[in-house]
């Protein structure tokens, strides 16, 4: 218990837990935007996987860290784009269209590394985000300027959809598109505008793991990221204050697994240690979806005009 004090009282501990946190709170907000204009976007896994590489690969060819994160949101924003056409455009399954966009951003991915690296053993590295200085608050001062992005982006976007004309129309495609095309709003326009934003933010997402986090890209680098935003999404119900909470939830978690796998007094399995966050996770997402009120137009396919 001594040694749990000891590690919730240390300062390293809650700058891990943010940095943990970044690219699950970037990425979740991608998801809440696709998802609150009514489309599952299951491609983030690997529309963070091409953030990544992009991003790093522009800053590698001698480019600015701001245009790396730059061309993250833009190869983001051409894949959401891609997904949006499948399942906006031509309303195939959002399932199938979001798995097969995984696969396929994440293929390209790798092929472009084995293209551009053919013979490396080792992954180059750049020098990714220095730390802040200056703000005063020691678990932000050890932060890069990317996770405070993040934290402001939660403001931005929660006014934007609740306080905004243009919040209202993506809130009421994703609730009621037929309705929302009787109030004149252009629903199909809507929701590709809402999918394309959010895949940006999803590129960004897996542009601070090289950009920020570390200074390289690797294989499996995301780590099923992607697949822990679209729970997260569920456990905030939606909503872009419950989602910086649920991602700092399983960012503490797994801080903490980590920090109780290094100490010397750890007794069981290191396994064990590695299921504690999406176990705890799991049950805190149960505990809450039960009570979640979901977008009612969620993965529903909409033509224009259909009665």
């Amino acid at each position: 218990m001594t040694e749990l004090l000891d590690i919730l009282a240390s300062v390293p501990f809650w700058v891990a837990v943010l940095r943990v946190a970044t690219p699950l709170i970037l990425g979740t907000l991608g998801v809440l935007l696709c998802e609150r204009a009514g489309v599952l976007n299951l491609g983030i896994e690997g529309i963070m996987v091409a953030g990544a590489f992009g991003g790093w690969l522009t800053v590698y060819a001698g480019h600015g860290l701001w245009t790396g994160v730059l061309a993250a949101a833009a190869i983001g924003a051409l894949l959401g784009l891609l997904h949006a056409w499948l399942t906006v455009g031509l309303a195939l399954s959002q399932h199938v269209s979001g798995l097969g966009l995984t696969m396929l951003a994440t293929a390209l991915s790798y092929y472009g590394y084995r293209v551009a690296f053919p013979k490396v053993e080792t992954p180059p590295t750049i020098t990714p985000f220095a730390p802040m200085q200056g703000l005063g608050l020691p678990v932000l001062d050890a932060q890069t300027p990317l996770t405070l992005l993040a934290l402001l982006l939660v403001p931005l976007i929660a006014w934007v959809l609740y306080r905004t004309p243009l919040g209202l129309a993506v809130r009421m495609v994703g609730e009621n598109p037929r309705a929302a095309e009787g109030q004149g709003i252009r629903v199909l326009a809507v929701r590709t505008g809402a999918i394309v934003a959010g895949s940006a933010l999803m590129g960004v997402a897996g542009a601070f793991l090289t950009l920020s986090a570390f200074n390289a890209f690797y294989f499996n680098m995301v780590n099923g990221r992607g697949w822990i935003c679209v729970a997260l999404v569920v456990f905030a119900s939606w909503r872009p204050g419950k989602a910086l909470l649920g991602a700092l939830l399983f960012a503490f978690f797994d801080a903490l697994q980590l920090r109780l796998q290094q100490s010397g007094s750890a007794v069981l399995p290191y396994q064990l240690y590695l299921m504690l966050p999406y176990l705890l996770s799991i049950l805190a997402l149960v505990v809450v979806a039960r009570k979640a009120t979901y977008p009612q137009a969620l993965m529903k396919p909409y033509r224009k005009g259909e009665r």
